[in-house]
């Protein structure tokens, strides 16, 4: 069997889809029997993973995205009937506006914000996800959902066939589950520093980042602990970062940082705080508890599923509630080590190569 799998989320500046993307493709080659992966654009080989730029360099990343770009151009997308000639499933993306009606279609359902909470998403976004719901995910074969929720909400809101869409859960590096502590000097991290909690997630509405930071303001014990919050700059963020860097007492903002220094700045945490509005699957906190941080996260979409009993729960957009789970984690040894017992039992279902070998299955069945 040869499959088809958009790539091109490698190519461009992304957070969850990439991280998804990257790992996915990488677990499928490794696991391939006589099952044949490309990729679109072809991509040969996954250099280090950059949310920030292309895998690839320059010069080979523009051709490629001149490659999506004729490839959308014509409604009729003759480039994409032809370069799926030869494939029995081509696997899409949101980059993909009109694909081929000459091979089976999959697709991975990431997350229904631009339809549930589009207030939450630049107006382009909220296009891509109407595009992709009407040309992809309505005639697809079949369908890849990253949590019980995110294909609960894909039914409820496009009326989906359930029985067209399969739950498959997203992977965790292994290295978040044996992740030691490392605070790297240059961040501001050394570790004469105080015990901090981490809250990590691109700068964002969706990510909630104001709210915590109200709550952080009126937590009593902030003289004690360190907030801190790593990131790269989303859409909407102005307001939210001149908050960031005007340095808030007990508040540190690292911005963005590179993928090889999360699992040990997370794994350094005293508790991991993941306030979010929605999300369809939740990476931080899954390898939160890979590594063993207690977590604190929101009572909404997905959040509960993923955390499991790894967790406490909070309502995302009160601060009280924020501050009064803060308290009673950091203050309590024994619901620390419960909910790192807890959340490391429940991170081990979020492996990439059951993922990958699960992803191999569905596709065999697609077929």
């Amino acid at each position: 069997m040869r499959i088809l799998i958009d790539a091109t989320s490698l190519l461009l500046r992304s957070a969850g889809i990439k991280t998804y993307t990257y790992h996915w493709i990488q677990h499928l080659w490794q696991q391939a029997g006589n099952e044949q992966i490309l990729t679109f654009p072809r991509i040969s080989k996954l250099a280090a993973l950059n949310h920030e730029h292309s895998i690839l360099s320059p010069p080979q990343t523009y051709p490629r995205l001149a490659l999506l770009y004729a490839a959308n151009l014509l409604p009729a997308a003759p480039l994409l009937w032809w370069m799926t000639a030869s494939v029995d499933v081509f696997h899409v993306s949101t980059q993909i506006w009109n694909p081929p009606r000459n091979t089976k279609l999959t697709a991975t359902i990431h997350d229904m914000t631009g339809h549930l909470m589009p207030e939450l998403h630049t107006p382009g976004n909220v296009r891509a996800e109407a595009t992709f719901a009407e040309n992809v995910l309505r005639r697809a074969n079949r369908l890849i959902a990253v949590s019980e929720n995110t294909r609960s909400d894909a039914v409820r809101v496009l009326g989906l066939d359930p029985a067209r869409i399969e739950v498959i859960y997203s992977g965790i590096p292994d290295v978040y589950f044996d992740a030691q502590p490392h605070l790297n000097p240059r961040k501001g991290m050394g570790p004469a520093e105080r015990p901090y909690v981490l809250s990590l997630g691109t700068i964002e509405p969706r990510k909630n980042i104001d709210t915590l930071l109200d709550a952080w303001q009126g937590f009593r014990l902030r003289n004690d602990f360190d907030l801190v919050i790593a990131g790269a700059t989303g859409w909407s963020s102005e307001k939210t970062l001149a908050r960031l860097t005007s340095g808030p007492p007990g508040v540190r903002y690292l911005g963005y940082v590179p993928e090889d220094e999360l699992p040990g700045l997370t794994a350094g945490a005293t508790a991991f705080i993941y306030p979010s509005l929605y999300e369809g699957f939740g990476f931080p906190v899954a390898q939160a508890m890979a590594a063993g941080v207690p977590v604190i996260t929101s009572n909404t979409s997905c959040l509960p599923e993923i955390a499991g009993e790894g967790a406490l729960l909070v309502d995302p957009r009160s601060p009280v509630e924020i501050q009064s789970a803060l308290e009673k984690l950091l203050t309590t040894q024994v619901l620390q080590q419960q909910l790192r017992t807890a959340g490391r039992a429940r991170a081990q279902q979020y492996r990439w190569e059951i993922c990958a070998r699960r992803s191999l299955e569905f596709f065999r069945r697609v077929g």
